[in-house]
């Protein structure tokens, strides 16, 4: 029996000083996360600063939106206004907004519409309803493979029918806002 008990041990010993070993590696993994940005071509200066209106102005402007998404994404444009003046003249603002190709915000004269217009309305419709993500004018499909641009145009006009009591009126301090989500 220690015979047997000696002989057994010797095999385990034996058996875990094994020769042959293999093994396999799967190193270098990594998980990054996408991205979602936009920019616009205006260098941070209003699309409108329109003084001395009368009834029957018009006028439009370009502003070109480019994205840097690097997933598929949603863009949308929407409105933000700080403050309504006392003599707010924004019903009788009409906006048509396009979207389109080739319109920069130096000049539209290359702008070539996608469509019919995006939004056609009063701008005191535009800053009421569309204010956010969810009820703003588009979409705009970002495939993720950047740079995307889109063109904008937005188009105004002081209604011929304004009243007088119009005069010395003015619009809220619009910010037109173009957001992207990621789908």
């Amino acid at each position: 029996m220690p015979v047997g008990l000696m002989l057994s041990g010797a095999l385990v010993w034996h058996a875990s000083n094994a020769t042959f070993v293999g093994s396999t590696v799967n190193a270098g993994n990594n998980w990054t996360a996408g991205s979602v940005g936009l920019t616009n071509d205006s260098g941070g200066v209003p699309m409108f600063q329109i003084t001395n209106m009368v009834p029957g102005n018009s006028g439009s402007r370009c502003i070109k939106v480019t994205s840097s998404a690097s997933v598929p994404s949603t863009v949308k444009l929407y409105s933000d206004f700080s403050a309504v003046p006392t003599n707010d003249i924004s019903s009788y603002i009409n906006l048509t907004i396009e979207e389109g190709n080739g319109g920069t915000f130096a000049s539209c004269a290359a702008f070539t519409p996608v469509g019919g217009a995006a939004y056609t309305g009063t701008l005191a419709n535009f800053t009421s309803t569309k204010t956010n993500f969810g009820n703003g004018v588009g979409p705009w499909a970002l495939t993720g493979n950047p740079p995307e641009s889109l063109s904008y145009r937005i188009t105004w006009t002081f209604d011929s029918s304004a009243p007088n009591s119009t005069e010395d009126g003015s619009t809220p301090h619009v910010s037109f806002i173009w957001e992207a989500q990621n789908t």
